[in-house]
């Protein structure tokens, strides 16, 4: 089926069907690589050159939109689900599940993949006949419908980078039977330096520019291969600055911990009833909270969750405050310089969508991007049919896809 899918795309762009047919390895490969933390405006701001390159040779989105929380785990999940946190599971790296009496932990899916729904771009692909590897992405060791990527590797955060890159290259060296026709790569050091030494930081350059050149070697490796491979390059969220002096301690709050229990996310702070929490105390607390809220927290009422798709009270919380940044909530330790999993309007929230390969066209910007666009943007190009509903929509990247 998969197969009949591609055929008809390559019809609809004018080629032959004996075109398409001509040999297996005219199959278009897509290689998905995420740069944690690397803001939309890095590329200018850290001279990352390669980067710049690569968006020379195909397209750029001049900001990528996060979902809500701009966080780790709910950013990944929802770029390889085309979900909305809240519809995915995975709503904040850390929350509590109501239902289940359960924390969730970061990676918990290795464990346990029940706490993630939808299907993730790798499981799309196994499903229809095309191998996947993953060389790291949140949650892509999980069993998630029963699948595992063909090629996988249980997350490594000190795993050499040069390594991965040489991993991502020897799967599409594989014979074609074996290869592997979507790959994911994971970097973590932007959005570490970043947290410790603030967005504009001389630390946070060195490492946009330790990414880049891998990103380099990649994309120059994949060029000698001679496949038709597409590489595109994203980010889960920004950077901003964060003030260790407007902190927020959790005593300022004054919570009740009789009828209440707490995640603090660090942006927000998810609060949730216990099976006794009668409504009537439920709306005197948010009552009590949004006079309480000034300009380095706010409540964040029912319509704006809807809208930012984290309406889930199982998980999200039957109350949600968010901090204003420079803001944070502590956590009872030194705060950050830089953070994120604020607001996705909010500027330096935006993230990067780089991409080049056949399905691309040159020198192309497509403005603003949302991350839910990824998804069946990545299902058309190798030619998979989506098997569910999704939140993203397609047609924004049109513009820029033979």
């Amino acid at each position: 089926m998969a197969r009949l899918i591609f055929i008809g795309i390559w019809l609809v762009l004018g080629l032959t069907h004996a075109d398409a047919a001509e040999t297996s390895t005219d199959s278009p490969y897509v290689v998905l690589v995420s740069i944690d933390g690397f803001r939309w405006d890095y590329i200018e701001k850290h001279q990352a050159l390669n980067i710049a390159r690569i968006a020379a040779n195909g397209v750029r989105a001049k900001r990528l939109t996060p979902v809500y929380p701009a966080n780790t785990f709910p950013s990944h999940l929802s770029i390889v689900t085309g979900l909305h946190p809240g519809h995915h599971g995975i709503v904040a790296n850390r929350f509590y599940d109501k239902q289940r009496n359960e924390y969730y932990e970061m990676g918990q899916g290795k464990q346990d993949a029940s706490w993630v729904e939808g299907i993730p771009l790798w499981n799309l692909a196994e499903m229809q006949g095309i191998k996947a590897a993953a060389m790291f992405w949140p949650e892509s060791d999980a069993r998630i419908n029963g699948r595992t990527p063909s090629y996988f590797y249980h997350y490594a955060h000190n795993a050499d980078y040069q390594w991965r890159v040489e991993q991502i290259l020897d799967w599409l060296r594989l014979p074609e039977v074996q290869r592997p026709h979507f790959i994911t790569g994971y970097f973590s050091i932007v959005d570490s330096k970043g947290h410790e030494y603030g967005p504009d930081a001389a630390q946070t350059r060195a490492a946009v520019q330790k990414v880049d050149r891998l990103v380099g070697q990649l994309y120059d490796g994949i060029l000698q291969l001679g496949l038709p491979v597409n590489l595109v390059l994203v980010s889960d969220h920004g950077m901003t600055y964060t003030d260790p002096n407007q902190a927020i301690k959790l005593d300022e709050l004054e919570l009740d911990g009789e009828n209440f229990q707490w995640v603090n996310d660090g942006s927000h702070l998810m609060i949730y009833g216990n099976e006794d929490t009668s409504d009537a105390r439920l709306q005197s607390e948010v009552a009590r909270l949004s006079q309480l809220q000034d300009n380095r927290f706010r409540v964040v009422d029912v319509k704006e969750r809807q809208r930012r798709g984290l309406e889930q009270r199982n998980r999200g919380g039957d109350i949600l405050i968010e901090a204003v940044p420079p803001a944070r909530f502590s956590k009872g330790k030194k705060l950050d310089i830089g953070a994120h999993g604020y607001p996705p309007e909010l500027a330096d929230m935006g993230a990067l969508f780089v991409a080049t390969g056949p399905a691309f066209k040159q020198g192309v910007s497509v403005g603003e991007l949302h991350a839910l666009s990824i998804y069946p943007s990545i299902a058309r190009i190798l030619g998979l049919e989506l098997m569910a509903p999704v939140d993203g929509d397609i047609t924004p990247l049109l513009p820029a896809l033979n």
